[in-house]
């Protein structure tokens, strides 16, 4: 009885922006463990992404590398079909791709707002919008977690661009799943702390330290505890419209 509200997640499909590197790396490596299908998608790293595959496949799992920008629509549409004509079927989107900003605020070019608010925004914008119809099409509903920062409640040090674009996904979670949740839609997100990726790896020592001591626990993340915090809310319906913090303390409400 206590597991009654637990979706099973085997012979699901998903896709993940992202996929690659850091955080998305973990999650399709995690959703492939619970017996999901991914599509791994990929900007600029097509090894890396290949890599995931393989070693998905290696493990029995099925996947599948998907290059395709997220600010672009049409990009995005066509990895959607590509992925129902791959596995069948669309179950769970997975919004990770990201970008930081660097400059000061005074330093912020018109391209560089543009490009850290087309990928980080309207980059889950397309894919929410792309994956949502197939969703209400399928009739059996589906479910999408948005990756956001605890940057879009409490700012940081990844520039204003990347705080303003987290806040917006973090906006357009509770608006999607205040829409769709009454047609088995279920929109969350999970707002991460300072994780260990190869952004996190080439920083500064003192930046290092930095981000670990603004934590409780004294370290930064591992990307798949993310991961994990991400099969939470596939598996749990009544998470629908919320955003998790998975920050050790860094930011608390």
């Amino acid at each position: 009885m206590e597991n009654s509200f637990k979706k099973d997640l085997k012979g699901k499909a998903a896709i993940v922006t992202g996929g690659s590197r850091g955080i998305g790396r973990a999650i399709c490596l995690r959703l492939a463990a619970e017996g999901v299908a991914v599509t791994v998608n990929y900007n600029s790293a097509p090894d890396a992404a290949d890599a995931v595959v393989k070693k998905i496949r290696e493990t029995g799992g099925r996947a599948l590398a998907f290059r395709a920008e997220v600010s672009q629509k049409s990009e995005v549409d066509r990895m959607v079909a590509a992925t129902a004509e791959e596995f069948g079927r669309v179950d769970f989107l997975i919004n990770n791709a990201g970008i930081a900003g660097k400059a000061g605020f005074l330093e912020i070019t018109q391209e560089d707002w543009d490009r850290v608010l087309g990928v980080n925004l309207k980059g889950v914008f397309n894919c929410c919008q792309a994956v949502i119809p197939l969703f209400l099409k399928q009739n059996e509903g589906g479910k999408i977690v948005n990756i956001s920062s605890v940057a879009g409640k409490m700012g940081g040090l990844s520039g204003a661009q990347y705080a303003a674009s987290r806040a917006g996904v973090i906006g357009l979670t509770m608006a999607l799943s205040s829409e769709f949740a009454g047609q088995k839609i279920w929109v969350s997100a999970v707002a991460p702390g300072p994780i260990r990726t190869e952004l996190y790896e080439s920083m500064l020592a003192e930046v290092q330290k930095r981000f670990a001591d603004s934590t409780h626990v004294k370290r930064v993340g591992d990307p798949m505890e993310i991961a994990h915090a991400v099969i939470f809310l596939l598996e749990n319906d009544f998470a629908a419209g919320e955003t998790l913090n998975m920050s050790a303390g860094r930011y608390m409400d």
